[in-house]
This record gives structure tokens, C-alpha cells and sequence, in this order.
């Protein structure tokens, strides 16, 4: 069936129909790519039709997975709906992991096409597993790069100027796979998630129901100006490309992120809001010193991990309308966002850094729910593991079906983290699963003595992790990374502890005895800190 039939007036929620209100000739939105290229909704149309039409050529059939490895730029947001509507799987490659890893995802997702940009031609090499390719399509100059035997090479603007500008979309089956990605993880080979059609329409319904309903801020709209700060590999940039493009509204590819560069554009192109981790945005502020740039019109979705304090303070220093949400990989980013309420607004400064460290409300069409070990919902302010029922949620791992289960135990999806809900609906993280500190049968939340460290004048970063000990089981240990020009002390963070468990805030027995700072902290592939490689690196030291 065609695009031109729909017997009974059947609308299957596919991604193509999430152009056309961006596609009509009267919408003034533009996208913009960092090499200075920028064209119109509608020239978007065109480059998307001839990006099909030209994998269609290359023998790319219907049902094909077709892996992507490229920075962020104008070529990935035609990808994100060229292959999908085309009847294909894309499969966004994590060019963040190790070879070995970026060969296994590859080969773990079947993928037998390749679209890449020259960078990271050395991952396609030999090596294991040996990739199952047919083709590899290089972005521009491939040097002296040789395909494996047998592989056939093309090159990307070569194939889709000779394209034509219009292409017959097929009307696939809206429940079928649409995309694919891999979650880094800390434990094993990275997992695949995989989304429909259907998941990835209604998902972009749900970011744009609820952040275009925002009661005081963090609104995001057509008259927004948007660019992504969070890789397009990684959960598909939590769906916003879709929702800006759906909208109509101006976006901005940063390609490969460097500060100088995203604060040039933010700037150039008057962005107005954007997402990113925590550690980017540290990254951002710290360029600020270098390049002055006014962000007081940023609104700033910080996701990926805990949203420090500090961090919060040094955003609305600059007036960045900053707010956290939260969600993983397997549930398409988003299940809960930290929209502020009118009142909670215009609170004074120390109580908005504790609302806006929050990871807020559950989205719209989100049913989250904290849960006992046998899936009992907990009270009002009691904790448990946090669970989710959505319209957007992965069916499984991909080819694992084991840890699929696991990951669906009793129908519910589970996060691994542990958190409690507060009279005003609001969520509160209060540990990892598997990061959780239980000292002398107490629970000690690590994100909470994270937050408080980071408040600390001279704190980059820091993380909290469990160490053994001989007689309360386990006991914390903070690792701090100091601000580059500050003499920071270990006695100072001890103080600002100590003077918290004084006031009430953490039990006096979460003061940590052991504090060691260090030049950096261990992260995976998409930013999170890397509790697992820390432990291993610095539990040692102190048994």
C-alpha cells in the first residue's frame, strides 16, 4: 500500500506523519547545521525523500536495519526519518563505546548498511565479531580507507543529490520496529532497545502535551528555537528532533560538541532551549569565562543522572531557566519532568535549588509508581524501586530474551532506582538499586551527599560510593573532583557535612570518614558516572 491509500479513513501512526505540519510551505521555521548550512521545512522534505530514494538505489530493501555513525548534524535528522519511513530499522550507533563494543552493537542489531562520517571508519576495521556489512556509505572523503571484501562503497552527498525529490512512501505497519539504540550500561555487552512506529508518534505527542502545558516554565513551542546537546544516538535525543520538527519550529545541529562552538551558536541563532547532562553543562558554564555569552533566554532540561545543587546555583547565576527530568534508555528518556508550579517559581533561591534538583512529575501518559520487592505500591513518602507503564516503553533487549523478563518482572518496567513521591506528586530519587548504602541496617542516599558536595565552593564534581566495612557493613566514601583554580580542602567538605547533619538534613551518620579528591571521575559512553569502574578503582584503597 502507498502513501496515497488509506481505505476507511485508517490514519496509522507512522513517523512520516510527523512532517507534515512542519512541511507546509508557510512555515518560517529553518534548520541549521554548525557548518553554516541552513534550509527550509520544506527543503527538509526534499533531502529526507532524496536520503530514501538514494538507500533505495543502493539496494537497501524494506525490513533492513541501517546503522548510523555520525556527530550531530542536519544528515542525522534526515536519517531519523528517512530510514524509518522507507519500511527500515535505524539503528543509531553509540560512537562513544569502545571498538569492540561499537562492533558488537553492529553486529548484534544485524545491520548490513552503514552510514558514516569519515571519523569512524577506523570502527568498521577488521576485528570481533566480523561485521556482516553489504555497504558503507562515508560522508564525504573516505582517504585511503578500504572496505572489507566484498562491501560496496558510496558516498553520501554523491548518491542523494542524484536522487530524485520525491519518494512513494509505503505504509508500513505502524506496531513494526522503527528504530533501535544501545544502552552503555556498566556491566556486560551493551543492550538493545527497540521502538515502533506507533511508540515514537505518541511519544512525541506526550513531550509536546507536556512541556507545551507548562504551568510558570520550561515550555517548549514552535516559536522555540532548539538545539540538542544530548547526542542523537542516545535515546534519540529524548524525541526532541521529532517534536521540533512536528512543530515547525527553527533547530540547530551542533555537530561534534565543543564549548566554544555551542555557545557561538547559542548565541548566533538566539537558542532558547535545549537539553543536555549535567557535565556538559558544567562544561558550558566553565567556557562562560572564556566567552561571555548571555543565556538568560535558555531553558535547560538537564537528564542522564542527578541534577547537583551546585550546579543549579551556578545555572540561574546566569539565569538559565534550568529543571531536571527524568526516565532511562529503555523507556525513551522521558517519564517524569520537573516543571515548576506558579508558586514554586518564585520561591527564594535555597528553596529553589532543592525543587529543581527534583525529577519532577510524571509526564503526561506516564504511570510512574515507586513498589515493594513484590510490586506493592508504596505510601506517600516511603521508598521503593521506581517502575513505569507507558504508551513508549521497549518491548525488551533486543536478542535477549532473559534480561527482557527481568527488565518486565511482574509487567511493569524497572528503573533499578530507588525514590519516594511527596505530597506534591513530586519524585525524589534517593539511590541506585545497586548503589544503595545500608550502614548499620540505615539507608544513606549517595545522590543526596552528592548534591550537597557540589554545593561546596571549589567542587566540580563528585561521587558517593559504598566501601566495606568491618563493623556497619558498608560506609560511604565521597570522591571530589576540585574546580581547575581552587584550592579546595578536604576539611572544608567535611565542614559543609558536618553542618548538614547538624541541621538535619542527612543523619549524622552519613558523614563520610573517608573524602579523597581526585583529577577525574570515570563516566560511561553518555556521561553517567561510573559507579561500578569507581568502586573498583578506589573501594581497594580503603579495605
Amino acid at each position: 500500500m502507498t502513501s496515497g491509500e488509506m481505505p476507511n479513513g485508517d490514519f496509522p501512526l507512522l513517523i512520516r506523519h510527523l512532517m507534515p505540519t512542519a512541511n507546509r510551505s508557510t512555515v518560517a521555521g529553518e534548520i541549521v547545521d554548525a557548518s553554516g548550512l541552513r534550509f527550509t521545512y520544506p527543503q527538509f522534505a526534499e533531502r529526507v525523500a532524496r536520503l530514501a530514494g538514494a538507500l533505495t538505489a543502493c539496494g537497501v530493501k524494506q525490513g533492513e536495519t541501517v546503522a548510523v555513525l555520525d556527530w550531530d548534524t542536519h544528515r542525522y535528522l534526515e536519517c531519523f526519518y528517512a530510514i524509518p519511513v522507507m519500511g527500515c530499522v535505524l539503528m543509531t550507533v553509540n560512537v562513544r563505546l569502545s571498538r569492540d563494543q561499537v562492533r558488537y552493537t553492529i553486529d548484534n542489531s544485524g545491520a548490513t548498511t552503514v552510514i558514516t562520517h569519515p571519523d569512524f571508519l577506523p570502527l568498521l576495521t577488521a576485528g570481533v565479531p566480523e561485521l556482516r556489512l553489504q555497504k558503507i556509505i562515508v560522508v564525504g572523503d573516505a582517504g585511503d580507507f578500504e572496505p572489507p571484501p566484498d562491501v560496496e562503497m558510496a558516498e553520501y552527498y554523491a548518491i542523494t543529490e542524484a536522487a530524485a525529490p520525491d519518494f512513494a512512501y509505503p505504509d508500513v505497519d505502524e506496531r513494526s520496529r522503527a528504530t533501535m539504540f544501545y544502552t552503555s550500561g556498566t556491566t556486560g555487552n551493551p543492550k538493545g532497545v527497540y521502538y515502533s512506529h506507533r511508540q515514537i508518534f505518541l511519544h512525541t505527542l506526550g513531550v509536546l502535551a507536556t512541556f507545551g502545558t507548562a504551568p510558570a516554565q520550561g515550555r517548549f513551542g514552535a516559536d522555540d528555537v532548539y538545539m540538542p546537546i544530548t547526542p542523537l544516538f542516545h535515546a534519540h535525543a529524548w524525541g526532541f528532533p521529532y517534536a521540533a520538527t512536528l512543530l515547525g519550529a527553527k533547530q540547530v545541529y551542533p555537530g561534534r560538541y565543543k564549548a566554544d562552538i555551542l555557545l557561538r551558536l547559542i548565541e548566533e541563532e538566539s537558542v532558547t532551549f535545549s537539553h543536555c547532562v549535567a557535565s556538559v553543562l558544567r562544561m558550558l558554564l566553565d567556557e562562560l569565562k572564556v566567552r561571555p555569552v548571555d543565556l538568560s533566554r535558555m531553558k535547560m532540561l538537564i537528564g542522564g543522572g542527578a541534577l547537583p545543587g551546585g550546579l543549579v546555583r551556578s545555572a540561574l547565576e546566569h539565569r538559565i531557566d534550568i529543571f531536571s527530568g527524568y526516565g532511562m534508555s529503555e523507556a525513551f528518556a522521558i517519564q517524569t519532568v520537573n516543571h515548576l508550579t506558579a508558586t514554586e517559581a518564585v520561591a527564594e533561591l535555597d528553596e529553589q535549588l532543592r525543587l529543581r534538583t527534583r525529577p519532577g512529575r510524571p509526564a503526561l501518559l506516564c504511570d510512574v509508581r515507586t513498589v515493594t520487592p513484590d510490586l506493592g505500591e508504596t505510601a506517600v513518602g516511603e521508598e521503593g524501586e521506581i517502575v513505569f507503564r507507558s504508551p513508549w516503553l521497549t518491548p525488551g533487549y533486543w536478542r535477549n530474551e532473559e534480561e527482557s523478563q527481568e527488565l518486565w518482572r511482574g509487567g511493569w518496567l524497572h528503573s533499578g532506582d530507588i525514590g519516594k513521591f511527596g505530597e506534591d506528586g513530586a519524585l525524589c530519587i534517593t539511590d541506585r538499586v545497586k548503589d544503595v548504602i545500608k550502614s548499620g541496617g540505615e539507608w544513606i542516599s549517595s545522590l543526596l551527599l552528592e548534591s550537597l558536595i557540589s554545593q561546596v565552593e571549589g567542587v566540580a564534581e563528585s561521587a558517593v560510593i559504598a566501601t566495606p566495612d568491618a563493623r556497619w557493613a558498608e560506609r560511604p566514601m565521597a570522591l571530589v573532583v576540585p574546580r581547575e583554580g581552587y584550592d579546595l580542602e578536604v576539611e572544608a567538605i567535611r565542614t559543609a557535612l558536618t553542618a548538614a547533619a547538624t541541621a538535619g538534613v542527612i543523619p549524622r551518620y552519613g558523614v563520610p570518614e573517608h573524602i579523597k579528591l581526585v583529577d577525574a571521575l570515570e563516566k560511561t559512553s553518555v556521561g553517567k558516572l561510573d559507579k561500578k569502574a569507581l568502586r573498583a578503582r578506589y573501594v581497594e584503597q580503603v579495605v
